[in-house]
This record gives structure tokens, C-alpha cells and sequence, in this order.
């Protein structure tokens, strides 16, 4: 039996399954510069974007990582992406993304729809490591990310090229939480 893709809700936010009608807006986003400035995909053309919508889909067939559309409860509207790849059974670490539709900024969602996506990892993907790489000139990604209790630790300098140049990423880490007994 397959298991149905797993759908997470707030009171405002609806994180749910791609679907191919998507990708118009996963080609805004993914085309959009200031969406684009600090993450490590973008799409010229609407065609070039169905490989994105592929790469969703594979993630969950290979499990390897899953990712959720967000979008609103109230008209069901795109606002962004977000969720897991890089997924290691091995040692249960994931890595996490979230990208928003500049339209959607300084809205709260992110901080919203993350700990869903975190509870999700460490309940359901039997994460014991959450992991974000972000480009270290991106300072909205990594307040976000400590406001979340996301833990810096450590930058690796020059590591990638990117537009011609060298970028710094910053290394950042969650892991599940420890609930501790009274028992004795």
C-alpha cells in the first residue's frame, strides 16, 4: 500500500503535495532575482521548470527527501516551497530549504511553516539532525534561522562558485529534541 503524501496545516498555512498546476509559480519564484540572490536553483524559461517539479517528485519516490508547497488556507494561494533532501537513513540527518514569494516576506510564514516541516523530520523521517546551508551574506535566512533554535556551527569559507565567485556558507543545525523523564 502507498502511503499518502503527508499534509501539514496551521490555521493560516496549508504545506501540501506539488501538483503540476504549480509551475507557474515555481517558475515566479525560481526566476525571480531577489528569490534567487541566495538559493542555489534557478530557471530561465517555464519548460527549464518542470525539472524542478521532476526533482520533487524523485525526491519522495527515491526517499531521499520530501518538499511541501505552501500555500494558504484561506484561497489555497502558492506562497513558496520548503522541506528536506539530502535525506541520510544512515545517520538520520536531513537537510532544509524554504524559499518564499517576495510578495510573501516578512509575513511570518516561514517562521510558521518551519517547525512543521522540523516536527515532521524528527516524528515521522526519525531525524536526529536537521542541517541548513546558507550562504553567509544572507542575513534574513540565518535571523530566521535563530529565531527558529537553529544552532550556527561553524562557516566553511570559499566553498562554492557561484555567478562567477566565491561564496562562504554557513552551517547551521537542529537536532530533535531531548524530552527527560521524572521517573526514576
Amino acid at each position: 500500500m502507498i502511503e499518502a503524501f503527508p499534509v501539514l496545516k496551521t490555521e493560516r498555512l496549508l504545506l501540501r503535495q506539488f501538483r503540476q498546476d504549480d509551475i507557474d509559480k515555481v517558475f515566479y519564484g525560481l526566476s525571480h532575482p531577489e528569490v534567487i540572490e541566495y538559493y542555489g536553483v534557478h530557471y530561465d524559461t517555464l519548460e527549464a521548470t518542470q525539472a524542478q517539479m521532476d526533482w520533487f517528485d524523485k525526491l519522495e519516490t527515491s526517499r531521499t527527501g520530501i518538499w511541501w508547497a505552501v500555500c494558504s488556507t484561506e484561497d489555497g494561494a502558492f506562497l513558496g516551497a520548503g522541506g528536506f533532501n539530502n535525506w541520510s537513513h544512515e545517520h538520520q540527518k536531513a537537510e532544509i530549504g524554504f524559499w518564499l514569494l517576495p510578495e510573501q516576506w516578512g509575513r511570518g510564514i516561514m517562521t510558521e511553516a518551519m517547525p512543521l516541516i522540523c516536527n515532521y523530520g524528527f516524528g515521522k523521517m526519525g531525524l536526529h539532525r536537521i542541517e541548513g546551508f546558507v550562504e553567509s551574506d544572507n542575513w534574513n535566512c540565518k535571523k530566521a534561522l535563530k529565531k527558529l533554535d537553529f544552532r550556527l556551527e561553524g562557516t566553511m569559507e570559499d566553498c562554492e562558485v557561484k555567478n562567477g565567485r566565491f561564496i562562504s556558507l554557513d552551517i547551521y543545525a537542529k537536532f530533535m529534541p531531548v524530552i527527560l523523564s521524572n521517573t526514576k
